[in-house]
């Protein structure tokens, strides 16, 4: 019986390859489509947006923090998906009573790439999988050719106001961009003040269009609250630094444009 080991380096033993697969976060959705699944995944999160058809057509079973185990259980999958961070502990152990469940914990572009080939190799697509990691490889050493270095905080929530810390996986991708996050030595997702944008000499704000859905309008508001006119402001595509499957593909070319606004 073939055995696997997820990147919080438990067990998984699959006595074949899984034909029924129930994927609970949406970037590794996405890369499930993209090696060329289908049929194979019979229930995704109301979150997994990409692509439209699955989104359409596929069961949903929940939230990727408020997951319809009982959905789950009747759906009887061969092998469940999940991730540290985005899924609930209890919740994963729970489904572990009853399914192999394969967790991927992914900080770093380093950690998305070895995801990305393990899941290949668990679906029988080990060779898309090496493709699509070799491409993405390819991508970012173009893009770390440019040295380009912007004080920069990233919000992703407001009231309130909350950041990204040092341990993230979008901090690896503001470093991939040429960017400095001025909360790299926080941990996780700290609560901020915009008063200390000014202290910390912010060049740079991020907001991103997810989890919460920033808009033109918070811009205007954010710069009525603080004196500090100097200050850059920008709504980015979430996706593109916080999805780590098959995604990446598009990051890299996300970011020279991004960084061409930046400097214009």
């Amino acid at each position: 019986m073939p055995i696997y080991i997820d990147q919080l380096n438990n067990e998984i033993n699959l006595p074949t390859t899984p034909k029924r697969i129930v994927s609970l976060v949406p970037s590794q959705t996405k890369l499930l489509f993209d090696l060329g699944l289908n049929e194979e995944v019979i229930g995704i999160t109301k979150f997994c947006v990409h692509p439209q058809k699955w989104f359409q057509q596929k069961t949903k079973i929940g939230g990727t923090k408020n997951i319809n185990i009982q959905k789950i259980k009747e759906l009887q999958p061969d092998l469940i998906i999940a991730n540290k961070e985005e899924n609930i502990k209890e919740q994963i152990e729970a489904l572990q009573a009853f399914c192999p469940v394969w967790i991927s914990d992914v900080n770093n572009l380093h950690d998305a790439l070895a995801m990305i080939k393990s899941i290949g190799e668990i679906i029988n697509r080990k060779q898309e999988a090496e493709s699509l990691v070799n491409n993405i490889r390819n991508k970012f050493l173009q893009l770390n050719a440019y040295n380009i270095q912007h004080k920069t905080c990233y919000l992703i929530w407001r009231e309130p106001y909350m950041t990204i810390g040092g341990d993230t996986f979008i901090n690896d991708m503001m470093k991939h961009c040429g960017l400095i996050n001025v909360y790299e030595n926080e941990m996780r997702y700290p609560t901020i003040t915009l008063e200390d944008l000014v202290n910390k000499k912010c060049e740079l704000v991020l907001l991103s269009s997810e989890p919460y859905p920033f808009k033109q309008k918070h811009i205007k508001e954010i710069k009525s609250q603080i004196k500090n006119f100097e200050l850059q402001f920008l709504l980015v595509d979430g996706e593109m630094f916080s999805w780590y499957g098959s995604r990446l593909l598009k990051t890299a070319d996300y970011f020279i444009e991004l960084r061409k606004i930046i400097f214009s």
